[in-house]
């Protein structure tokens, strides 16, 4: 006899037994008479009520016509299944479960599924629970991933670094809120509103992520503490694959994160439709809260609106920008910001830069525009080659050379606790950057490489008779992944072609170089990036030892010091 009390032989091969994933609900034993109910007297059923391999009480409603006396379970296509996890006989009230899919219509409009997941009764007073929408825009069938050895929606289960079971892979969204549907104001509303993955070379994976929040104010009526959205979107994170190198096996690597919050802009004019969405007026009774039973409209920025609504409706205070420096970042939504907060504190809520328990300890860099003085564009700055945001008043980026932090999810940060899995750093190099004239470019340089909190190095560009003001680069017209894959490979040439200049300047001074054959092979555009910005890094270090050691005056080394800063070498090469 099995657990449940039934011979092995009369249960669903992957009823729980084994340790297999769970993809599907356990089937009933062989051998159970489902019960079925004919709500309208047509003489057909619309709910069939059955149980899992494993006795958890279920109901299937049929909402396109298709279920027959005789069938052991519902449509996945136009159906909903609700699950009474504590057995209490109500299959949608507290503690309950219910998935339901809207096939695509006549009108092409994608298909969908809703995971509603009723908070507990004692938990009224907090935001417990989910209501989640998968829309499945490019068509593959794949949405919400469900445990069903458990019962649990698990979005951040996933095989290998990052193959999410969820589909956070190609052209998808999803919009969610972490609330029951009976604490939310308007339910064609949500919190994550949306979650938008771009596939613009149609590879299946996701290059561009794009999240936009509807931040809640949360009232307390009725006895419960309820959400109330308010049909503007105030917080936004753009991420991008830069280098595009994404793979199967390396499914998310995105690396530059560009955020902004403020009022934001109205989106209740973005209307999305699915003639299938009303679900079987009848069947609303069965529902604790019915209401997102009766939608026939979702409202959202699409894939297509979202850029503009940001760019060109969108009203913000502040920008953000993260680099994921060390490449490690292989979730599924961005590369998690940095804070403008102390850049040397480290730990989830320890009010260091990466505050957020779901970001990189160390390895990223973190920009901020406080005011939005620079409208969320950015610069490739000479001093470094790299992309900056105009605007920031500061920035910190903690130096992580061998990814020995790493960020992954399951690594960093499993998704399904607040605490980091993985040991942090009690020390690591920081660069500090500041705009000391406020014009919008960085032009102090502080660094920490031995990490002891002290910024032991300071290079002012205005000091070294330098500019720091640069082309600027206009965001809002990029509106193709393929203007930000150009950016980076122009920034990994350019960080390339310097380090062959520092290369040919080191080679003018009989200086070994040799040593450095690891970083001079690059093979990728992410290589080039990396191993040109170091490899001329520790050559201009070699060189300014070298000045030093052959007893160079300091108007010589303040030269190497300009020619580094301003990448024109041409007063040292022949």
């Amino acid at each position: 006899m099995s657990a449940y009390g039934q011979d092995k032989d009369t249960l669903y091969w992957n009823s729980g037994r084994n340790l297999l994933i769970s993809f599907r609900l356990p089937p009933s034993p062989v051998g159970h008479k489902p019960q079925y109910i004919d709500l309208d007297n047509d003489g057909r059923p619309e709910v069939l009520r059955t149980v899992t391999a494993t006795g958890i009480p279920v109901q299937w409603i049929d909402d396109d016509g298709s279920m027959r006396y005789g069938d052991l379970e519902g449509s996945t296509r136009n159906g909903c299944l609700m699950i009474d996890r504590n057995r209490d006989g109500v299959y949608g009230g507290y503690g309950d479960l219910i998935i339901d899919w809207v096939d695509r219509d006549e009108a092409g409009n994608p298909a969908m599924m809703v995971v509603v997941e009723n908070c507990e009764e004692d938990e009224k007073m907090k935001s417990r629970g989910h209501y989640m929408w998968f829309i499945d825009t490019d068509d593959d069938g794949a949405m919400g991933y469900v445990d069903y050895a458990t019962f649990q929606l698990r979005c951040w289960l996933h095989g290998g670094r990052s193959a999410f079971l969820a589909d956070y892979h190609g052209q998808a969204a999803f919009l969610k809120i972490h609330e029951s549907p009976e604490k939310i104001n308007d339910l064609r509303l949500n919190w994550e509103n949306p979650f938008l993955f771009y596939d613009p070379d149609g590879d299946g994976l996701s290059e561009v992520a794009f999240r936009l929040l509807d931040t809640p104010k949360h009232v307390v009526a009725d006895g419960q503490r309820n959400a109330c959205l308010k049909g503007r979107i105030d917080w936004v994170s753009m991420s991008w694959d830069m280098d595009n190198d994404n793979a199967p096996g390396n499914e998310f690597d995105l690396d530059m994160t560009l955020h902004f919050r403020g009022p934001g802009f109205d989106y209740t004019d973005q209307r999305h439709t699915n003639s299938n969405l009303r679900g079987l007026p009848a069947a609303d009774s069965l529902f604790m809260d019915a209401r997102w039973r009766q939608l026939t409209e979702l409202l959202y920025p699409g894939h297509d609106a979202a850029w503009n609504l940001i760019f060109h409706r969108g009203e913000w205070k502040e920008a953000w920008f993260t680099y994921d420096e060390d490449d490690d970042c292989e979730r599924w939504e961005r590369v998690e910001m940095y804070q403008p907060l102390d850049a040397f504190k480290v730990g989830p809520w320890k009010g260091g830069v990466d505050n957020n328990a779901q970001s990189d300890p160390a390895g990223d860099r973190g920009e901020w525009d406080k005011d939005f003085s620079g409208c969320g564009q950015l610069y490739v700055a000479p001093f470094d080659g790299r992309i900056h945001l105009f605007g920031a008043e500061e920035g910190v980026w903690r130096v992580d050379q061998l990814t020995t932090f790493y960020q992954g999810m399951g690594l960093l940060y499993d998704g399904y606790g607040p605490e980091r899995v993985r040991r942090e750093p009690t020390s690591f190099p920081t660069v500090h950057y500041a705009d000391t004239d406020a014009n919008g470019f960085f032009d102090l340089i502080e660094y920490d490489l031995d990490g002891d909190t002290v910024y032991e190095e300071r290079v002012s560009l205005f000091e070294l008779g330098l500019s720091d003001t640069t082309r600027v680069i206009s965001t809002a017209n990029m509106e193709t992944y393929a203007d930000f894959h150009r950016l980076q490979e122009r920034v990994a040439e350019g960080q390339w072609r310097h380090a062959m200049t520092v290369m040919s300047v080191a080679g003018q001074y009989a200086l070994p170089t040799s040593w450095y054959a690891p970083m001079m092979h690059p093979r990728s555009i992410r290589e080039r990036y990396n191993y040109g910005y170091w490899l001329a890094f520790y050559l201009f270090k070699d060189l300014e030892y070298h000045f030093r050691q052959h007893g160079a005056p300091s108007e010589r080394l303040l030269a190497l010091r300009r020619a580094y800063y301003s990448r024109d070498w041409s007063e040292f090469l022949p």
